[in-house]
C-alpha cells in the first residue's frame, strides 16, 4: 500500500502530518501543491479538495481531508507508538491543548486569511505581520498557562515521549518564529518545542528539509 501526502513545505497542517507519520514509522511519498503560485485554486486540485486547501493524505486509493481528522485516522490505523495517553481524561486534556492551536490560533493566521488582510483589506505586508503576531502570540501565551498548570517530569507536554500535543505545537512554534511573535513568556512550550525538534521524526519533518522547500 502506498501513502501519499499532498501538501506544501510551509503548510502547518501538512507539517503536522509529516511529524505524525514519521513518529509512526510510516513511509510516504510527497506531492507538492504550490500555495505560493496559487496551484490550490486550480480546477485539478479543487476536484480533489473542494476548499482548495492542503493537506490531503491518500492511502490505498482513499483520499482523506482535514489534518485533525487525518491525525485521528493515523492514530487508529497505526496505534503504536501512541500519540495519545491511555486514559480518557488525559486524552481529553491533550486534545484540548491541540485544539487551542487547531481551532483558535491556526485558522486566523492561515495563508489565505493573511493574504486577505494584506490585499483585500488593504493592510499590506506590515498589517499581515501584525495580525499574525497578535493572534499567534496571545494564543500561545494562553496555551502556556494551560499546560504549565500540569506538573511534568520531562520537557514534553504530557508523558515521557512526544505525542499529539507536540505534533500540533512544533509547527505553530515554527510559525511564531517566522512571523516574529513574542513567545518569550512561554517557557514550557519553548522547552517542549526544543526537545521535540531534537528528535529525527521532527527534524526530518521541518519545512526546510522538504523536497519542495524554497531556501
Amino acid at each position: 500500500m502506498t501513502t501519499t501526502l499532498y501538501g506544501y513545505w510551509r503548510s502547518s497542517a501538512a507539517y503536522r502530518l509529516r511529524i505524525a507519520l514519521n513518529l509512526k514509522g510510516v513511509a510516504y511519498e510527497q506531492v507538492s501543491i504550490n500555495l505560493k503560485d496559487g496551484e490550490q485554486n486550480g480546477e485539478d486540485w479543487r476536484r480533489i479538495q473542494p476548499q482548495g486547501l492542503v493537506p490531503v493524505l491518500e492511502h490505498d486509493g482513499q483520499r482523506l481531508l482535514q489534518s485533525p481528522a487525518i491525525l485521528e485516522w493515523i492514530e487508529e490505523t497505526w496505534p503504536q507508538p501512541a500519540l495519545l495517553p491511555s486514559s480518557a481524561q488525559a486524552r481529553c486534556l491533550v486534545r484540548g491543548w491541540a485544539s487551542v492551536i487547531a481551532c483558535d490560533i491556526h485558522p486566523v493566521q492561515n495563508l489565505r486569511i493573511l493574504k486577505a488582510i494584506a490585499g483585500d483589506l488593504g493592510q499590506g505586508p506590515e498589517g499581515m505581520k501584525a495580525w499574525a503576531q497578535r493572534w499567534i502570540g496571545s494564543g500561545l501565551q494562553s496555551l502556556e498557562t494551560m499546560v504549565a498548570a500540569h506538573p511534568r517530569t520531562t520537557p514534553f507536554l504530557h508523558g515521557d515521549e512526544p505525542g499529539l500535543a507536540e505534533v500540533y505545537l512544533v509547527p505553530q512554534m515554527y510559525n511564531a518564529r517566522r512571523w516574529g511573535a513574542d513567545i518569550s513568556n512561554c517557557p514550557t512550550l519553548l522547552a517542549a518545542d526544543e526537545a521535540a525538534r531534537a528528535l529525527p521524526a521532527f527534524r526530518d519533518a521541518e519545512p526546510e528539509n522538504q523536497p519542495d522547500a524554497e531556501v
